[in-house]
């Protein structure tokens, strides 16, 4: 296996794509695999656990650090997301090991045109978050489209904690052709269940721990699935978050994994998935649970 050994004291940041694809070029020559984490920056220990998949998997591994504007539908939501480069260069360090870094600027990927392509998701996006973020998985599709046609790699990791996204990527790599074989990796969460996510940040330490409320009561919803329809979960969850202060119960959601679709008959050969949308103090918290 070909092994690449960068300079420990320079890990390799490029700014702009065409020094990146220059330097990644004369890899593909070599039959070397590339493993990619695209990421909005502000790393936890779930980037990171992708990132380190990747290491295992692949000779090179990418990350590329990018807020990427056409994805936000809420421009405050935009101008808040924190901005973190130095700190979450330092954790890529931390691990030890090897990465390519890809920190590049909005005129760098959008070339002056910040504007979504239009995708067709077959339906995908019409469920869930794209009920309440018109023209994010749009913004979601264009971005990932244009880092892989600048990193070209072989594999691409994503967490499930967005699972929408995930099959959204799926699509959309399916559709163009695109020779990217897509891997899921499973969420990571803190000590008391909370999905780990860049948001959490922005979270009082007591709200931090509150939101554990949000884990627990998914996993009393798939246990009562087993007994009960979609229907009954789903008002039951209803009924937990109106009595609960301080949250605010965007969705939740049973649906089947494939098709994004609500689940209104439970049929043995669908694999089924609840997903759910939470603001704890205008924070906005997702997490999802598989209720095989």
């Amino acid at each position: 296996m070909f092994a690449v050994n960068f300079n420990k004291t320079a890990m390799p940041i490029f700014y702009g794509k065409a020094a990146l694809m220059t330097f990644l070029k004369s890899f593909k020559t070599q039959n070397t695999t590339i493993g990619f984490v695209p990421t909005m920056g502000a790393l936890h220990k779930g980037h990171l656990s992708l990132m380190q998949q990747s290491l295992q998997e692949n000779q090179i591994t990418v990350v590329s650090i990018f807020v990427n504007p056409t994805q936000f539908n809420n421009l405050d939501d935009l101008s808040k997301y924190p901005r973190t480069l130095d700190e979450d260069t330092e954790k890529i360090n931390g691990l030890n090991r090897d990465i390519v870094i890809y920190a590049p600027s909005v005129e760098d990927i959008y070339e002056g045109n910040v504007v979504s392509q239009t995708f067709d998701f077959d339906g995908l996006e019409n469920q869930m978050e794209g009920k309440f973020r018109p023209g994010h998985f749009d913004g979601v599709g264009t971005i990932v489209k244009r880092l892989f046609e600048i990193v070209t790699p072989d594999n691409a990791y994503f967490g499930e904690k967005d699972f929408q996204q995930l099959q959204i990527v799926k699509k959309m790599t399916q559709k163009n052709k695109l020779p990217v074989t897509i891997n899921g990796c499973p969420i990571y969460r803190e000590k008391n269940g909370l999905a780990m996510s860049s948001r959490n940040e922005r979270l009082t330490k007591q709200e931090r721990e509150e939101a554990s409320a949000i884990y627990k009561t998914i996993l009393q919803a798939k246990d009562l699935f087993y007994n009960k329809t979609a229907t009954e979960v789903h008002d039951w969850v209803e009924s937990v978050f109106a009595n609960t202060s301080g949250f605010e119960l965007e969705y939740f959601t049973i649906a089947d994994e494939e098709t994004l679709l609500t689940c209104d008959e439970k049929l043995e050969d669908k694999n089924y998935r609840a997903f759910i949308a939470v603001f704890v103090n205008n924070i906005r918290l997702i997490d999802t649970i598989s209720l095989k």
